[in-house]
């Protein structure tokens, strides 16, 4: 049995390294497709939603790509304690950037699903 947790303590510290190095990558990639989405998207709802859901998950996977490379546990637990601040200000902030935009009359944009057609659909009695 002691050769065998020897084993998987060897085998673990050769796989976290590239482990990490990976989904910190993946986290990476999924800030720059939140960036193209708020570039892309045509009102400010939607890209508050691209901004916010992407860089969230994105800040996640970096951090757990970092705790999975952490050298020790101290390193851990502030990864972690940013972790649970990052998850916790930025859906607050987010709402909160929402509900002003929302209070102070800002519109979002109604594509043409909402304006070809909707009046007739109505007058049939569907």
């Amino acid at each position: 049995m002691a050769d065998f947790l020897a084993l998987a303590g060897t085998t673990w510290e050769a796989v976290r390294f590239p482990l990490g190095g990976a989904v910190c990558l993946l986290g990476g990639l999924l800030c720059i497709v939140g960036t193209i989405g708020v570039l892309r998207f045509p009102d400010f709802y939607t890209r508050l939603h691209a901004a916010s859901i992407t860089d969230t998950s994105g800040a996640f996977l970096v951090l757990t790509g970092m705790a999975l490379m952490a050298p020790n546990w101290l390193v851990l637990v502030k990864l972690a304690c940013m972790l649970g601040f990052l998850v916790l200000t930025s859906v607050t902030g987010t709402h909160a950037v929402a509900n002003a935009a929302h209070t102070a009359g800002l519109q979002p944009k109604i594509g043409p699903v909402g304006q070809s057609g909707h009046d007739a659909h109505e007058e049939d009695g569907h």
